[in-house]
């Protein structure tokens, strides 16, 4: 039973380590870009350019941010 929580334990912080990383307003921002493509998607709006352009921007700050 331990080899399995520790093996839990190291998955999600692969995972965390993965997706939120050092900065969490990445993937706060790409998680909600994809939600608004999503919404609009489904009321036939034609959004697949934002995810790219929100990560382009939000990577953009976060380099900004940390080069100071």
């Amino acid at each position: 039973m331990t080899l399995v929580l520790g093996w839990l334990k190291g998955f999600g912080r692969f995972w965390y380590g993965f997706v939120i990383g050092d900065d969490w307003t990445v993937a706060a921002t790409v998680a909600v870009a994809l939600l608004v493509t999503w919404l609009l998607h489904t009321a036939a709006v034609a959004t697949w350019w934002l995810p790219p352009l929100a990560a382009v921007v939000v990577v953009g700050a976060s380099l900004r941010r940390a080069g100071r």
